[in-house]
Parts: C-alpha cells; sequence; structure tokens
C-alpha cells in the first residue's frame, strides 16, 4: 500500500433536516465513480461521505417532531447511509458531526486558531437565514410579500444580535487571491473559480463564527455559553476523517484532500472560508474544489411545494441502477445545470445502453458461441481496419483518465461511445455471419477482434455500471485479478471456454403512462 499513489476525495456532508433526493445521489454518484476508477488505476483510494448534523435547523426540525435532536439526527442519517447502499457507493468512511472524534477535531482548530490570534470575541448584528444557516448582506437581499425580506436563496431572513466570536477573515483577502493566481486548478469549473473571484475582490468582512441563540452545535472550547457556527463545524469533517488533531497516520498520507464536490449554492463555503480556516491554522488547503449544477424535473425547477423532488430509490426501482448511473453522468456536461426528463432516460437506455453497447456485445457473444464452439476465438494476421479498432479501444484509457482528473464525465463516455459506435460499424463491415461460409479463419479474426474490444469497453465502464460490466467481464471470462486497468492491454487468450452469452442491457419498454419519480 504504501508505494501505491493517494486520492482523497469527499462529497460534501449532507444536512440531515430533509430526506436524500437527486441532487444528493448526484454528487455522491460522481465521487463514486472518480473513486472507483482511481482504484482500479492502482491508487490507495480514501471516499468520504456523511452527515452533517448540527445547527438551528436541525435543533427546530427535532423540536417540530417532538424527538431529541440527536434522536432526531440518528433517524435521518440513517436515511443517507441506506441510499449510498443502494446506490452502490464505495466510501470508505461515513462521518456524523455528532460524534466524539469530530467534536474533538472542531475544538482542536478552534485552539489552533485562537492560538494563532485568528479568532476574536466581539458581538454580532445582521440577517440570517434558518434555512441557508447562514448570514447575508443587506445588499444581498431581495424583498419578499408582506414587506419580508430574502436572501438569494430565497429563503427567508431574520434579524439576530447577539454576542459572537468572529475569525479574521478580512485579513485573508489577498492571501487568497494570491492563493487562487498560484492554484488556477483548485475551483472548477472556471465560471465557477471567475464568481469565487469576484467575491472575494468584492472584499471580506470578518465572519462571525459562534452563536450564543441555541444549544445544538459543538461546544466553544472554554466558552460553553457559545456553539461553534455550524459551517466551521461542517467543514472541518474533512479533515477530522484523516485523523485530525493526529497529524501524522492517515493524515500524513491523504490530507491535503485531492478533491472536495459540492454542489454550486456551497461554493463560498469550500473555496473561501475553508481555505482561508486551514491557512490560517498553519494547515494545508484541499488541491481542487468542484462546483456541479442542478438539476430540473421536466423543465420545472424541482421543490417540494411543487411536488416534484425526485426520489433516487423509485428512479433505480423503475429503471434500474446501472442505468440511472450511467444517464447521469452522461446526460448533461459535468458542472453545468441539467434536466431529468424521463423520455431523455428512455433514449439513453435505449439508443446507447441497449442498441449500441448491448447489442455490440451480444451479437459479437452469440456469433462466438454459436461458431467457435464456445470459446475466444483464435486470430490470425490483424488487417489495418481490425488494428485501427484495437488501437482505438486502447487510445481510451488516457483519455478517461484526463477526463476523470477533471471531472468531465460526459467527455469520458462519450469517448467511450465513439469507439462503441467504431465497433458496430465494423461488425456490419467485416459480416462475420458471411465470413463463416467464405473464409472461417477471417471471421474468427473480427470475432476476437469484437471480444477483445469489448473486454476493454467493459473495463474502462466498471466505475459508472459496477454491475453490468460485471456481468459482462463474466461472459468474457475475464479473471477477477484481470480486472483493473494494470490488465488493460493483456488481450484474451485463444480457446479459453466462454459462457453461454445472456443480454445486459435490455431495451425499456413503457408498460404505462408516466415514469419513475
Amino acid at each position: 500500500m504504501t508505494g501505491q499513489p493517494r486520492y482523497y476525495l469527499t462529497t460534501p456532508i449532507y444536512y440531515v433536516n430533509d430526506s436524500p433526493h437527486i441532487g444528493h445521489a448526484y454528487t455522491t454518484l460522481a465521487c463514486d465513480v472518480i473513486a472507483r476508477f482511481k482504484r482500479l488505476d492502482g491508487f490507495d483510494v480514501k471516499f468520504l461521505t456523511g452527515t452533517d448534523e448540527h445547527g438551528q435547523k436541525v435543533e427546530k426540525s427535532a423540536l417540530a417532531a417532538g424527538i431529541a435532536p440527536q434522536e432526531f439526527t440518528d433517524r435521518v442519517s440513517q436515511n443517507f447511509r441506506d441510499l449510498a447502499a443502494f446506490m452502490g457507493y464505495s466510501n470508505d468512511d461515513f462521518i456524523r458531526t455528532t460524534e466524539p472524534r469530530h467534536i474533538a477535531s472542531c475544538q482542536a482548530l478552534w485552539r489552533k486558531l485562537v492560538e494563532k490570534g485568528e479568532i476574536t470575541l466581539g458581538s454580532y448584528a445582521g440577517w440570517y437565514s434558518v434555512r441557508d444557516e447562514a448570514f447575508w448582506g443587506e445588499d444581498e437581499l431581495t424583498q419578499g410579500p408582506n414587506g419580508t425580506k430574502l436572501a438569494p436563496t430565497g429563503a427567508p431572513v431574520e434579524w439576530v444580535e447577539e454576542p459572537s466570536y468572529f475569525f479574521r477573515l478580512s485579513g485573508w483577502q489577498q492571501r487568497l487571491l494570491d492563493f487562487y493566481e498560484q492554484n488556477p486548478d483548485f475551483i472548477a469549473p472556471t465560471s465557477r473559480r471567475n464568481e469565487v473571484i469576484s467575491f472575494v475582490k468584492g472584499g471580506l468582512q470578518d465572519l462571525s463564527v459562534s452563536r450564543t441563540s441555541f444549544k445544538w452545535g459543538v461546544p466553544v472550547p472554554d466558552d460553553p455559553a457559545h456553539i461553534m457556527y455550524v459551517w466551521l463545524d461542517a467543514l472541518t469533517n474533512y479533515i477530522t476523517a484523516v485523523g485530525y488533531p493526529e497529524t501524522s497516520g492517515e493524515y500524513a498520507r491523504y490530507w491535503p484532500a485531492d478533491l472536495h464536490m459540492v454542489g454550486k449554492d456551497i461554493l463560498r463555503f469550500h473555496a473561501v472560508y475553508w481555505p482561508a480556516f486551514l491557512m490560517a491554522a498553519g494547515l494545508e488547503p484541499p488541491r481542487r474544489v468542484f462546483a456541479h449544477g442542478w438539476w430540473t424535473n421536466e423543465g420545472q425547477k424541482i421543490s417540494k411545494s411543487l411536488g416534484n423532488v425526485i426520489d433516487p430509490i423509485k428512479l433505480v426501482e423503475h429503471y434500474g441502477l446501472d442505468q440511472v448511473r450511467y444517464f447521469l453522468l452522461r446526460e448533461v456536461p459535468f458542472g453545468n445545470d441539467g434536466d431529468f426528463s424521463h423520455r431523455a432516460m428512455i433514449n439513453r437506455m435505449n439508443g446507447e445502453l441497449a442498441n449500441d453497447f448491448g447489442n455490440l456485445a451480444q451479437r459479437s457473444l452469440s456469433m462466438i458461441n454459436k461458431n467457435n464452439d464456445a470459446q475466444v476465438p483464435a486470430p490470425g494476421q490483424f488487417s489495418a481496419e481490425d488494428t485501427e479498432l484495437l488501437a482505438a479501444a486502447a487510445g481510451l484509457l488516457p483519455k478517461l483518465r484526463e477526463a476523470i482528473d477533471r471531472q468531465m464525465f460526459h467527455e469520458g463516455l462519450e469517448a467511450v461511445w465513439q469507439v462503441v459506435r467504431a465497433a458496430n460499424g465494423y461488425v456490419d463491415r467485416q459480416a462475420p455471419w458471411a465470413l463463416k461460409k467464405t473464409d472461417p479463419a477471417r471471421m474468427r479474426t473480427v470475432l476476437y477482434v469484437l471480444a477483445d474490444t469489448v473486454r476493454q469497453l467493459a473495463l474502462l465502464l466498471q466505475p459508472v455500471m459496477p454491475g453490468s460490466t460485471a456481468r459482462l467481464l463474466d461472459q468474457l471470462a475475464v479473471p477477477s485479478d484481470r480486472r483493473s486497468f494494470a490488465a488493460f492491454d493483456q488481450r484474451l487468450a485463444a480457446g479459453t471456454p466462454l459462457p453461454k452469452p445472456e443480454g445486459v442491457f435490455p431495451r425499456f419498454v413503457e408498460t404505462e403512462a408516466g415514469g419513475a419519480a
């Protein structure tokens, strides 16, 4: 293990006042695909997700439910664990901010910031949104109905005055701008980077980092009247999970994180406050923060009031796990907003999975089963067209590495599908069913080229569709120790017995109107 390159990636920790929805599934799926890809590529991966369990909103939700906050968070946090298991996520750790390890980590970071002179006591007066757990400036507010004021998120705000500890964020403006300039890949995509730089250039105010008006949070060390503001508490989870305040062991191995994956609504906390907290404490900031977009549902903004929240579990039950995983990363350029529609889902399933890839695998393996005694054919001399297809498949691995490192899943999948389409064209032109009578040796070569191309495609698609590709690799008799990318160039051995092929990507036929969300 010590010789392996390491890769540490995180989802945001999800707020427990709500049920898991498509947005949570999407963020964690993106991380899961990266984690699986990196493991297959020889990396020692740590993949973290979890739940954010403190704050006024949780305290209020627990009160409304008539139970203690800890019991409330125990229940709701389990929903996120259940979703992770249901979606087949391969996270190595699941962190809860109510865990003793996390409280110890937060208090250690707080003490370090106090020691460095970065936290001071004062008093706060400002507009606060319980829903966002955030303070907003007067210039950021809009007018709501009946004279109410609304945050940029649409959440109502209330005027709050209380004693508060402050983090000296104002002193970090130029240091953050210098950091962004020296680390151009720190924030992605570029549009989000530009937003953050513009925000920081506009001037930074000191940040309130404690509250006294409620009690559900991490106690401030040496001042029990205060609890930590939820964002200082929440962000610290990323170092808690690697053992902070212990800086040997996992911390030394995995920190700084290679990637924090977040939704665009929480980018400011991750790209401004978090690196400032870390650098102020003498710790390294993460290497990259990627902010992805939001989903709409059939063209409409998703909201509880509209009743159009997409339940990922129902979606999977209707369409299939790998089909949903594929669609979410294929349909929209990652980083952009995207629209979920049942028609688009079915078109991807039937067009690309069933017709393109499923059909390629099924007809190739069926012809081998029928015409070559159900074993890997022995190829003859490769023609220029054989070599071209094999080279195109072999060239996918470096393309996918690059796409994964930029979080451009859609580009990686399109590159794979270019080879899928090329392989289908190759079958049509070579017509191995006709070669069976005219040139059996050539037929065997063509079928070998197809089988090995399907092997390489299946290997590369494992991170996105692990279940389906495992079944395909079983049908190619690829042993479990030859399914990593280290074995990508190890071609199929002629004469290997193959099981009877079965379709992996069935066509989706709607039995009734409507869909699954």
